[in-house]
């Protein structure tokens, strides 16, 4: 008896090593571009709602979702999530709002508005659409091929006017400036300061909150104060931001949308590879999760924190812009 507990004993140590080796190791990492390109294939929701889908991950925004979400509205109070559009060229904004006043008189005026380049990049507030502005190796989301691009002089499926009827969800506001050792005194994260996503479980048990499937998830860093403390600084510098390895994250919670007071990618990216921005291309690409850049959270922060609650009903928009990859836009917090 005595020599089979033993035996047993022996086996039990045997089995739960590897098991515990593999608990540790069960999490992915991303930190090459063989990584990237596993997650690409695993992560793919390509033909999940159909080859001819041009929603994405929104489809996990189920009328119940939304229905719950309106009931966040408690306080009824709306905060802009957006950034005022840059009229002045600056480090962070070669590209800007040219506003053009028209005659005055005793009728009234007008103004005319146009961009100078794109409103993609690293200062407007902008949603991207699913598909199209972002590609691997000559793909968008589904498989959307350059070529059908081209032929038609803009995103043919998977467009931003996709999004007509605009987005209403819950969204979680994740503060990354409550993360210990990771803001300054001053309260943002220096350019460069990598979100991963074991921060955002962090931030999930800090804030008493749980993403789930239909959510719009939001990365608060800062940023924005930084500029207005220090001044616009070029993308070379850097920025705070999502590291690739929450893509895994994202899929394994269903998330519908991410957004960031950035770029949302954090730069450097630390994934040396061929492609730039590896969790727009994960997201975009694979997921078809689309993302919003550039938002400014500041005062949603400050609401969220005077009520410690950093859920709430989530309201976007874009411009209805046939065959477009994607659309400035104002989206609210409603607490």
């Amino acid at each position: 008896m005595r020599v089979l507990m033993i035996g047993l004993i022996v086996l039990g140590v045997a089995v739960s090593i590897p098991y515990a080796q593999s608990q540790g190791s069960a999490r992915p990492v991303i930190a090459s571009e063989a990584d990237f390109r596993r997650a690409m294939k695993e992560l793919s929701n390509w033909g999940r709602w159909g080859t001819n889908d041009e929603l994405g991950a929104a489809n996990l925004i189920t009328p119940a979702k939304r229905k719950q979400a309106l009931a966040l509205a408690k306080e009824g109070v709306p905060i802009s999530l957006a950034h005022d559009v840059p009229q002045e060229k600056a480090a962070d904004a070669p590209n800007i709002l040219e506003r053009v006043l028209g005659p005055v008189n005793a009728a009234g005026t007008a103004d005319q508005y146009s961009y100078t380049g794109t409103y993609h990049g690293i200062v407007h507030s902008h949603l991207d659409a699913v598909d199209c502005h972002m590609m691997v190796d000559g793909k968008g989301y589904n498989g959307r091929a350059m070529e059908d691009i081209t032929a038609a002089g803009g995103c043919p499926k998977g467009n931003i006017n996709a999004l007509k009827d605009g987005v209403v969800t819950r969204a979680i506001l994740f503060d990354a400036t409550l993360l210990p050792g990771k803001a300054t005194a001053q309260g943002w994260l220096e350019p460069g300061t990598a979100i991963h996503r074991e921060d955002l479980e962090a931030l999930e048990k800090l804030e008493h909150v749980k993403v789930s499937a239909g959510d719009v998830m939001l990365l608060h860093t800062g940023r924005w104060k930084r500029r207005a403390a220090l001044g616009a600084w070029p993308r070379e510098t850097g920025f705070a931001g999502y590291h690739a390895d929450v893509a895994y994250f994202i899929k394994e919670r269903g998330v519908a949308f991410i957004g960031g007071d950035g770029p949302n990618d954090v730069y450097p990216s630390g994934v040396p590879m061929v492609y730039p921005n590896p969790v727009h291309r994960l997201a975009l690409v694979a997921m078809g999760v689309s993302i919003f850049d550039n938002l400014d959270f500041g005062r949603a922060a400050e609401q969220a924190k005077r009520l410690n609650r950093y859920e709430f009903l989530f309201s976007a928009a874009p411009l209805r812009i046939e065959l477009g990859t994607g659309s400035p836009l104002n989206p609210l917090a409603i607490f």
